[in-house]
């Protein structure tokens, strides 16, 4: 499984928006679903108010700039007459990835506080009580009286009604707005298409695009705060993972600055120096300067003053707890930094996260004493320390490195961390990145160790989990990892492989095709079959039609026999164009090599990608009825994703049949460390499916002949121990060679520092004796030509040979 990773947000994705009054009919649905409106306040300059004047507040919750030329905000009373107007105000610009973007309305004769500058203006005297405020793609003003006739404008983008509105989304209009208090969406910026739910009230916290807030100019600008507030670090983080003051502005919050990050997420990090001696309430915090560089370093004292979010980087995932569009005033600078908390084996504990029976954790009090995610959590926004801690994940493209603070957490032989479990899931692993321009990450493959002290503050992000943003890395001890070459088979033995070469098409540079093939030729000995995944066709993402995978195969066999292996020989089948899943274009699919000096294919004419391969029973045994051939490609099992390739052998005068398979990737299965506990792995059930479906068709070979010899195999993208697995053993039909081997080899990828299995080799039971192993040659390497590392079977097709 090769896992797309995209770019750092500020905010999760929003939920799509499609605007209801129970359940409104989808002509609602929006032109792009990453704009909302954020917050309305219609009580600007009335009797009572701090502010001036009106506004709408709008917000970005996708990844990427929304632009708003030639689009609109507009407002219709909360209980319109056949009169009543939409009045119109035109916007221009974008709003950033995780920004806001501010639109101000009338001036009234009251109030004393101005708005931050303003991203666009209008001039709508909007009720403080009632009304209803619609994102527009367009300017020409809406016609739409009630919310079913709004329904059907599919212009409009995203609409909030509040007070007594007639026109709203849901079950009712957001509830509380008056002079004092506007209706806002939560820090999460959830749509889920009711008012009600979504909108709370409070006091107006507007920002402009700039960041800005009300008196002041914006991150570590003029209008900081003077004097420390009444509110602490350790107040904002409170004792659950969700800050009791989330979406209120605090003021003059002190602190010492211990990280500055000047890009990506841009920002940084303070903590009290004056903790209140509870373990569970976190005493660092990140503080957010959005597209602004921070303006403060590492030992300033500083008052902080802004608004308190919880950021999701994405869905799922835990929140990150911030403080947004700051004020910050320096109070001195090359202030010593707060004692930094240790981590070790003896301070984290061995039991991985709270349960709340699937669903959200965020609720649950903090026991940093007895769940290591609830001590990185009590832990937020806090310098940490670890000394010598041991590689378990390879450095990667992203400058990231997993080590471990528990070196005796079930190590694998060659300096991993095993994932043995859904129960066991590796407490000591981290994350590390470095804040240090002038020490980056180093390139380390696992089992190398980072000696020393490794110094940082603790962060959370939505790939990893929790891990350590370092201001100082420990040296790089390279413990001399070697990329490992299996034995070359006897003459009496048939070498199976599998080998998922991570969409590999002839655009590929040669020197990626140069390193597969030297895997191949080398590191496997030049085995007789291989079952190749993730081959694409010809032109790789380009989406033009093309199915076939003929230049591919032709640079990467010659690339083979550069590296001294044969000349193969291969079989596949085409698949039907966009229909099996992986990169769009690339139409992946599985391909068989062969050597023809070593083993025969059989060739039986009529397997496409449509036709189903069947078992047929002969006098001399079980024959396949295509070959090659797809098992049951029309079933709703391989929906979007890869079809088994069957194909039938000859060696040594004797048959054996070839599975190859690319299961269902794991993508959109929730995260081990997100909130929701435990985590539901909803593409599982799709595999269970195809794994049902291949175990049927083993299951009728074996009745055509019990003797047949079956390998099954290839990147079935789940563990041993799970319903998959089950799935495909069901009736001893096949027998996993993965868990033959000693608990420290069971692993051919690393995924979060933890060393797993996804790939697979299995046999029937007419297989009784094998040499079977797994070539790490990737997986646990920062230079890697694919992140799985192949595997490979010998047996003897006699009945001769010797068990691994």
């Amino acid at each position: 499984m090769h896992i797309a990773r995209p770019g750092s947000a500020l905010l999760a994705a929003a939920v799509a928006v499609t605007l209801s009054v129970t359940a409104l009919p989808a002509a609602f649905a929006a032109p792009s679903s990453s704009a909302v409106i954020s917050e309305v306040y219609g009580g600007g300059g009335n009797s009572g108010a701090t502010l001036t004047r009106d506004y709408i507040e709008l917000a970005n919750a996708g990844g990427s700039a929304f632009g708003l030329s030639g689009f609109s905000v507009q407002y219709l009373p909360g209980a319109p007459s056949a009169g009543s107007l939409w009045q119109v105000s035109g916007l221009s610009g974008t709003v950033a990835p995780g920004g806001r973007y501010l639109v101000a309305q009338a001036m009234g004769a009251g109030g004393t506080v101005a708005l931050p500058t303003a991203d666009a203006t209008g001039a709508v005297a909007m009720s403080a009580a009632s009304g209803t405020v619609a994102l527009v793609s367009g300017t020409t003003p809406l016609t739409c009286r009630t919310a079913a006739d709004c329904a059907a404008d599919a212009r409009i983008v995203d609409l909030v009604g509040y007070g007594s509105a007639v026109v709203r989304e849901g079950s009712g209009p957001a509830a509380g707005a008056s002079a004092t208090a506007s209706v806002a969406r939560g820090t999460s910026l959830a749509d889920t298409d009711d008012n009600a739910a979504d909108l709370t009230a409070g006091a107006p916290t507007p920002v402009n695009a700039a960041g800005e807030i009300p008196g002041g100019s914006g991150p570590g600008g003029p209008g900081g705060p003077a004097e420390p507030g009444a509110v602490r670090v350790h107040d904002i983080q409170g004792t659950t993972r969700l800050s009791p003051l989330a979406g209120k502005p605090v003021t003059g919050v002190p602190g010492v600055v211990t990280g500055v990050r000047t890009t990506g997420s841009r920002g940084f990090w303070i903590q009290d120096t004056a903790p209140d001696g509870d373990a569970r309430t976190s005493e660092g915090l990140f503080v957010y300067t959005g597209s602004t560089a921070p303006t403060v370093a590492v030992g300033d004292s500083v008052l902080v003053s802004g608004k308190v979010a919880e950021y999701y980087p994405a869905t799922g995932a835990q929140s990150l707890t911030q403080i947004t569009a700051p004020l910050t005033t320096v109070l001195s600078s090359g202030n010593p930094l707060p004692e930094a908390a240790v981590l070790n084996a003896s301070s984290v504990p061995d039991a991985y996260v709270p349960t709340a029976g699937g669903g959200s954790i965020e609720a649950l009090t903090l026991a940093p004493e007895t769940y290591a995610l609830d001590l990185y959590e009590s832990l937020e926004g806090v310098r940490v320390t670890m000394s010598d801690t041991r590689v378990t994940g390879a450095t990667t493209a992203y400058d990231e490195v997993w080590v471990t603070v528990k070196p005796r957490e079930n190590p694998t032989r060659r300096g991993g961390t095993l994932y043995a479990s859904y129960e066991d899931r590796n407490t000591g692993r981290l994350k590390v990145m470095s804040l240090n321009t002038a020490q980056p990450v180093p390139v380390a493959d696992v089992g190398d160790v980072l000696s020393g002290s490794t110094t940082g503050v603790v962060d959370y992000a939505s790939y990893g989990g929790y891990n350590v943003q370092a201001t100082e890395l420990g040296t790089l001890k390279d413990n001399g990892l070697e990329r490992e070459v299996t034995r070359k088979q006897k003459r009496k033995e048939l070498a199976v492989a599998t080998y998922n070469v991570e969409n590999l098409d002839a655009a590929d540079e040669q020197a990626k095709f140069d390193t597969l093939a030297h895997g191949v030729a080398v590191s496997l000995a030049s085995p007789d079959i291989v079952s190749l995944e993730e081959i694409q066709d010809d032109n790789g993402a380009v989406n033009d039609g093309t199915v076939g995978s003929e230049a591919t195969l032709k640079r990467f066999t010659d690339a083979v026999v550069a590296a001294g292996g044969p000349r193969y020989a291969w079989r596949y089948v085409a698949p039907q164009d966009g229909r099996d899943g992986g990169e769009p274009g690339g139409n992946i699919r599985n391909v068989f090599l062969f050597d023809p000096d070593r083993v025969d294919f059989v060739d039986r004419a009529g397997g496409d990608a449509t036709t189903a391969v069947q078992a047929v029973k002969t006098k001399k045994g079980a024959a396949l009825s295509v070959s090659p051939g797809r098992i049951n490609p029309t079933s709703t099992a391989w929906d979007n994703s890869r079809k088994p390739l069957a194909g039938e052998f000859r060696f040594r005068g004797e048959s054996v049949f070839v599975i190859a398979n690319h299961f269902a990737s794991k993508g959109g299965d929730q995260s081990l460390h997100g909130r929701y506990q435990e985590p539901v792995r909803g593409s599982e059930t799709q595999r269970v499916r195809q794994a049902t479906e291949v175990n049927t068709f083993v299951t009728s070979l074996l009745t055509a002949d019990r003797s047949a010899r079956v390998v099954t195999l290839g990147d079935l993208n789940d563990f041993a121990f799970s319903p998959t697995m089950k799935a495909l053993t069901s009736g001893k039909v096949l027998r996993p060679l993965i868990t033959t081997l000693p608990a420290g080899e069971q692993y051919s990828y690393v995924y979060d520092g933890n060393s797993q299995t996804l790939d697979h080799i299995l046999t029937s039971p007419a297989v009784r004796r094998f040499d079977y192993d797994v070539v790490h040659i990737n997986a646990e390497f920062a230079d890697q030509a694919s992140d799985h590392d192949p595997q490979i079977v010998r047996i003897d097709v006699k009945g001769k040979g010797h068990r691994h």
